[in-house]
């Protein structure tokens, strides 16, 4: 156990903020320059308008054709940059506000899980340490690459928190199976509103046909996963905590995975551990954590929505919220910290149709990580030492 509890402790190091911040900046930085100063043609009359269009296939069509320049003002369309078409566009005291709610979206995201974890540990921990808690969780989802996730080190934030051990990998597994809850129920829903066929942006005019089937593949792959693994631990933890127990020391029993049969009779012992917390728990208990866990992720994934609404009328706003569960799914099995860098790129691939001005997907997918994602970099930072000062040192001392 202390070779696991030093492992998660070793994630949280400050020094692991640097990684992710430099690479979602150094992406969104390079696709706003991209973006910003890519050239584009269009139709004017006037002094400006120095280009004809040149209709090389005789197609009608304007897309991947040549313009040539006719000379001042001989012509009708002029050459302007994504730029131009940024500075044209006024702040508004419209945008101003719908991106305050999009903020309050995020706090009302953060509220859910601290009434969750509260909830979970009978109140034991207080609305102050339930702050700390969940940035010290959404930190160390940050830092550490999306497979791995926060719920390494989970465990040992909460068992810091005065939560014996079996307690805190039971409030751990709940708040994950909470979670696969939320994107099994939901995944039918929104299916039903939009079907299958828009889940995934249109690529067939980039010739990335194979691309959209493999994408909407790997969805439902991991939808299966996520299905599989609530399945699983459901039954670890309410029915057979004990044969899930021995079911694992049989696996790893055989030879070339023997060297992880002691980690494995470990996790055993937390299920067991975990399932004799859990059980007996009244319907309240579960009925609150289940509201919580859907108010979260639904203010979650409602940023986005809000965000586009401060720059361009939205009529899809179940369109929206199915592409960003798949956009879920994709940042979830990328090895960079936090998803940085892929969740730029993604954002722009899945969003970027709602978005009615080209030169504003890059600049938009930035402010969504503003909000979303680099607060929690620099808000665990600060939090960090003086949490391992208060819940590490004295209690050693």
């Amino acid at each position: 156990m202390a070779n696991r509890t030093a492992e998660r402790l070793k994630l949280l190091k400050p020094s692991r903020i640097i990684l992710p911040i430099f690479i979602g900046l150094a992406v969104a930085t390079y696709m706003v320059i991209s973006a910003l100063h890519k050239e584009k043609f269009e139709k004017y009359s006037g002094a400006n308008a120095s280009y004809a269009w040149l209709d090389t296939n005789a197609d009608g069509e304007q897309e991947n054709e040549e313009f040539i320049f006719a000379g001042e003002g001989k012509g009708d369309y002029k050459k302007v940059t994504y730029r131009d078409e940024l500075q044209s566009i006024n702040w508004t005291w419209y945008s101003t506000l719908w991106i305050v709610i999009a903020i309050i979206s995020m706090f009302i995201r953060d509220l859910s899980y601290m009434y969750r974890i509260r909830v979970l540990t009978d109140n034991h921990i207080s609305w102050r340490r339930s702050f700390d808690v969940i940035m010290l969780w959404e930190f160390a989802s940050a830092v550490a690459p999306s497979a791995v996730g926060g719920s390494t080190v989970a465990m040992f934030i909460v068992n810091r928190e005065g939560i014996k051990l079996g307690r805190s990998t039971a409030i751990v597994l709940i708040t994950s199976l909470l979670d696969q809850l939320f994107y099994i129920v939901m995944v039918p829903v929104v299916l039903l509103v939009v079907g299958t066929q828009k889940l995934l942006p249109d690529l067939s005019s980039a010739g990335l046909q194979g691309f959209a089937t493999a994408g909407i593949n790997l969805f439902f792959i991991g939808f299966a996963l996520m299905f599989l693994y609530a399945v699983i631990i459901s039954w670890a933890i309410f029915v057979r905590p004990r044969g899930f127990k021995w079911l694992l020391i049989k696996i790893f029993s055989i030879p070339f995975l023997r060297k992880w049969r002691y980690a494995a009779a470990e996790t055993g012992n937390e299920i067991v551990d975990a399932s004799q917390e859990i059980k007996g728990k009244p319907f309240g208990y579960w009925f609150k954590a289940t509201a919580a866990t859907f108010a979260s992720w639904t203010a979650r994934f409602w940023v986005t929505n809000f965000i586009i609404m401060a720059f361009f009328p939205v009529s899809e706003h179940m369109l929206i919220y199915a592409r960003q569960l798949v956009m879920w799914v994709i940042m979830h099995i990328t090895p960079t910290p936090g998803g940085s860098g892929v969740a730029e790129i993604i954002f722009s691939g899945f969003i970027g149709e709602f978005i009615l001005s080209a030169g504003l997907i890059s600049s938009i997918a930035i402010i969504w990580r503003l909000i979303s994602y680099y607060p929690y970099l620099f808000i665990g930072a600060v939090i960090l030492p003086g949490w391992i000062k208060r819940s590490y040192i004295k209690k050693k001392a």
